[in-house]
C-alpha cells in the first residue's frame, strides 16, 4: 500500500505521473467488449461516491461533479501537474491593462454539436457565472465585468478591479466554456438533457443515481481520446465499491475507507493508492450568537481536540495536522502554522472556568455523513473530546444535501463541520466562505484580505495572506483540523498517482 506524507504542492505535482488502468469485459461496463470482427473497444469504469448534480457548469462547486464534466467541456487556461498554466482553448493571453485581459483563441474548435468555437462564446459563458447571483459559482466570477469580442477568435475578459487571479479563475470548475448559439435555439432545458462541450469525451447518457456515459469525440481538436467509452458510476456505499473493485465490476473506486485498505491489497488483482489533496477538515464557529461567540469558549474547543488522535484512529495514520486551512503550495500559505496543534485540555478547562462556563455549556454541533470521507466518525469523535472538558454536544448529522442548504442558508448550529478544497490554489478562494460561514468581521482581517484580493504585485500579496492567517489563528473564527488525503482502490493493471486537485481526466489513464 502506498500512503502520502504531506509535502508541498510543487514537489508533489513535479513528481506526478500519468494515469492508467482498464479492466476486463463483464456485464458492469467495466473493461473492453469484443465485437464482431472488431478491436476490442476500450471502456474505463470508476465508481464514485455519488452522482453529478448535472450538467450546468456554473451551478455547482464539487470537485466529484467537474471530474465528469473536465472530460466533455475546456477551460480557457489549464494548469498541467507543475500548477502552471497552459493553453486549452486560449492559446495566448495578456494583460492589455490593469482590468483588460485579451485571449487569442484556438483556430478550428468545434462543439460536440458541429458548432465553431468563437468568442462569442466566451462572451456567453463568463458573463452568465458573472452576472447571475444565483448560480453557485458567481462569487467566483463576479470580479467580471464583461467580456468584449474583438473578433472572432479575440476576447478581451474586463474585470471591475485589478483581478491578479484571473488565470486560476478560469482554470477551475465553474469557468468551462458554453456553446452559446446551441442554448440559445435551444434552451437550457434541452442542453441539460443533451449536453455539448468541446472536450474529448462527448454525452451519451445519464442514468441519475446510477451512471454516467461519455464516448469518445472523434472530431476532438486535441489528441484523440485514448478510451472508447467513459463510465462514472454512483456508489453512495463504501463496502459496494470496495466489493465491485474485487470483483473486476469497476476498474477504479474512489474514497476507500483506511479500513479496507489492507483487504484490497491482500487481492492479487487490486492495490491501494494514497494521496494529499488541497482538502482541509475544519469546524466553522458561529462568531456573532451563543457561546461560540465568546474567543476563549473558540479556543477552549480548539486545545480540546486531539487532531493526532483522530488522523491516528479514523485516517490510519493518512492526514496532516493544521492551524490554517492553507496548505503548503497553495499561494498565501504560511508554513509555520502547518503540521501543528494546540492540544491542551488541561487549558482548555481553565478556558471555560475563565469564561463563566466552569460547571459546563452545550453548543449546538450540525455534521454531516457522505460529504467525504469519515466526516460523520470525525464529527462524533470530536464531540466526544469536547464532552471531556466539559462543552456537551448537541449532534445533528445530516445527509450532505440537507446540510448544504442548511449552511447556505446560515441555519447550522453554533459550530459546523466541513472539509474544503482549494481548486484555484490562492488563499482567496477559501476565505469567500469564511464570513458567510461565520459571521467573523474583524475590520483588519476583511482589509488584508481585501487588499490581497487586488494586489498584483505577489510578494505583497503573500505576506497580507500570512498577516491575515496569524490573526485568524488566534481569533479561531475556524480551527482547521487536518489535511486530508485521498485513497483510491485500482486494478493492478492500472499505474495510477493521484492529482492533488482530485480531478480525474480519463486522458491521464492509459492501460499498463
Amino acid at each position: 500500500m502506498k500512503r502520502f506524507t504531506s509535502i508541498s504542492l510543487a514537489l508533489v505535482l513535479a513528481l506526478s505521473v500519468g494515469l492508467a488502468g482498464c479492466s476486463k469485459p463483464d456485464a458492469a461496463g467495466a473493461g473492453g467488449q469484443q465485437g464482431s470482427g472488431k478491436a476490442k473497444e476500450k471502456v474505463l469504469t470508476i465508481a464514485r461516491s455519488g452522482d453529478i448534480l448535472g450538467f450546468d457548469v456554473h451551478n455547482h462547486g464539487f470537485t466529484s461533479t467537474e471530474s465528469v464534466h473536465v472530460n466533455m467541456f475546456n477551460y480557457l487556461v489549464k494548469r498541467d501537474r507543475e500548477g502552471k498554466f497552459q493553453p486549452d482553448l486560449a492559446v495566448s493571453w495578456e494583460n492589455v491593462n490593469p482590468t483588460t485581459w485579451r485571449f487569442k483563441l484556438r483556430p478550428g474548435v468545434k462543439f460536440q454539436n458541429g458548432d465553431p468555437f468563437t468568442a462569442a462564446d466566451v462572451k456567453f459563458s463568463l458573463e452568465r457565472v458573472a452576472q447571475d447571483a444565483k448560480l453557485v459559482e458567481n462569487g467566483n466570477y463576479k470580479q467580471i465585468k464583461e467580456v468584449k469580442v474583438v473578433d472572432d477568435l479575440t476576447a478581451d475578459v474586463i474585470t471591475h478591479e485589478v483581478e491578479p487571479v484571473l488565470l486560476s479563475r478560469l482554470s477551475r470548475l465553474g469557468s468551462s466554456m458554453l456553446p452559446s448559439k446551441y442554448i440559445q435555439e435551444k434552451g437550457w432545458d434541452e442542453f441539460l438533457k443533451k449536453p455539448v462541450g468541446t472536450g474529448p469525451y462527448k454525452f451519451s447518457e445519464w442514468i441519475r443515481d446510477d451512471r454516467v456515459v461519455l464516448v469518445k469525440n472523434d472530431d476532438y481538436f486535441g489528441e484523440k481520446g485514448k478510451w472508447d467509452k467513459l463510465v462514472f458510476r454512483s456508489i453512495p456505499e463504501e463496502a459496494t465499491r470496495v466489493s465491485e473493485l474485487l470483483t473486476d465490476g469497476v476498474d477504479i473506486a474512489v474514497q476507500i475507507p483506511p479500513t479496507d485498505m489492507k483487504r484490497i491489497n491482500n487481492v492479487n488483482s487490486t492495490q491501494t493508492i494514497s494521496g494529499p489533496t488541497t482538502r482541509v477538515m475544519l469546524l466553522s464557529l458561529r462568531t456573532t450568537s451563543g457561546p461560540t461567540a465568546d474567543p476563549r469558549v473558540r479556543e477552549a474547543i480548539d486545545l480540546a481536540i486531539n487532531k493526532k488522535a483522530i488522523i491516528d484512529s479514523l485516517f490510519e495514520g493518512d492526514g496532516k495536522e493544521t492551524l490554517t486551512p492553507i496548505i503548503p503550495g497553495i499561494f498565501g500559505a504560511k508554513p509555520d502554522l502547518f503540521g501543528k496543534s494546540n492540544y491542551n485540555p488541561e487549558r482548555a478547562k481553565q478556558l471555560l472556568k475563565e469564561a463563566g462556563f466552569e460547571n459546563g455549556l452545550t453548543i449546538s454541533f450540525t455534521g454531516s455523513v457522505g460529504k467525504s470521507l469519515k466526516d460523520k466518525e470525525t464529527s462524533e469523535l470530536i464531540a466526544a473530546m469536547l464532552e471531556e472538558v466539559g462543552i456537551k454536544v448537541k449532534m445533528e448529522i445530516l445527509e450532505s444535501s440537507k446540510f448544504n442548504e442548511k449552511r447556505n442558508a446560515g441555519t447550522t448550529g453554533d459550530m459546523f463541520l466541513v472539509a474544503y478544497s482549494n481548486s484555484m490554489f490562492d488563499a482567496a478562494l477559501l476565505y469567500k466562505r469564511l464570513k458567510p460561514d461565520t459571521g467573523y468581521n474583524n475590520p483588519e482581517v476583511m482589509k488584508l484580505l481585501s487588499d490581497a484580493e487586488k494586489n498584483m504585485n505577489a510578494q505583497e500579496r503573500e505576506k497580507q495572506f500570512q498577516q491575515a492567517q496569524d490573526i485568524l489563528a488566534k481569533d479561531r473564527p475556524q480551527i482547521p483540523l487536518l489535511q486530508l488525503g485521498a485513497n483510491y482502490g485500482i486494478n493492478k493493471r492500472i499505474e495510477f498517482t493521484p492529482r492533488i486537485d482530485e480531478i480525474t481526466y480519463a486522458d491521464e489513464i492509459i492501460l499498463k
